[in-house]
């Protein structure tokens, strides 16, 4: 019997191979568990949430409830199972087949590419536990570098080509240093002031100027507010971008429309 072997055709490595191969399938096992603690069971008109008798969970079934300690202080139990709040916010087509057309403000409707998830109200912190989002006001040992382009004080141009505003202050990302959003006060009456995500914006140094091509001027001003004036939550986050994002296709009605 050679050495390492435990009978005349079993050795320590094939046990050794062996058992990690039952362990990554069971590992495979408890992550494809754990991942359907949210979203699961899965809601359709056949299922037993919505009246029907289908009870889509798949293969392996969702974990045991489990409830979980956030950094705030506040619990969240997964999965919930508590049932979903259906909002339908579009109707079908003019023709059968033609995609689903979205119900009043497009770029409001949370579908499409103005769709946003439904996080948590509040802002996301650091690992220190500051706000992670806040505007250079706020956040008074940040500065722009000298060498590159200070954006407060550009105007905001548009997809249309015309003048929505101008910059008035700039929103860092402290766990990260960069600038996530622009503060632009409009023109006109009430002087309201809106967020731009700075992935929307392009800035033109020698023009003084920063582009937006995903809306028009007159849709800066339905672009969703915050309530605080030097924070910003989570939710309000994916609401604000979802806007922008929805204005590549809805901010007209030739960009919905295909382009043969």
């Amino acid at each position: 019997m050679q050495t390492g072997a435990f009978t005349g055709y079993m050795d320590v490595a094939q046990v050794v191979l062996y058992a990690f191969w039952i362990f990554f399938a069971g590992l495979i096992f408890y992550l494809r568990r754990e991942d359907k603690r949210e979203g699961y069971p899965l809601d359709s008109d056949r299922t037993v949430a919505s009246g029907g008798q289908v009870e889509v969970v798949g293969w392996p079934r969702p974990p045991e409830p489990k409830t979980y300690l956030l950094a705030s202080g506040a619990t969240v139990t997964v999965p919930s199972y508590a049932p979903l709040v259906i909002d339908t916010r579009v109707r079908p087509g003019p023709h059968a087949g033609s995609p689903f057309e979205p119900v009043g403000d497009p770029m409001k409707t949370g579908v499409g590419p103005a769709a946003y998830a439904d996080r948590a109200d509040h802002p996301d912190l650091t690992w220190e536990g500051e706000n992670r989002i806040v505007p250079l006001r706020v956040a008074t040992d940040h500065w722009v570098e000298e060498n590159d382009p200070d954006p407060r004080g550009m105007t905001v141009i548009a997809a249309d080509g015309e003048a929505a505003g101008v910059v008035t202050e700039l929103w860092i990302d402290r766990a990260e240093p960069i600038v996530r959003y622009y503060e632009v006060a409009l023109g006109g009456k009430g002087g309201k002031t809106v967020m731009l995500p700075a992935v929307f914006a392009y800035v033109h140094a020698d023009r003084k100027e920063l582009s937006v091509p995903a809306v028009l001027a007159s849709q800066f001003a339905g672009v969703p507010s915050i309530k605080s004036p030097n924070q910003i939550t989570a939710l309000e986050e994916d609401k604000i971008s979802a806007y922008f994002a929805g204005g590549k296709l809805y901010a007209t009605p030739e960009r919905a429309e295909p382009l043969l």
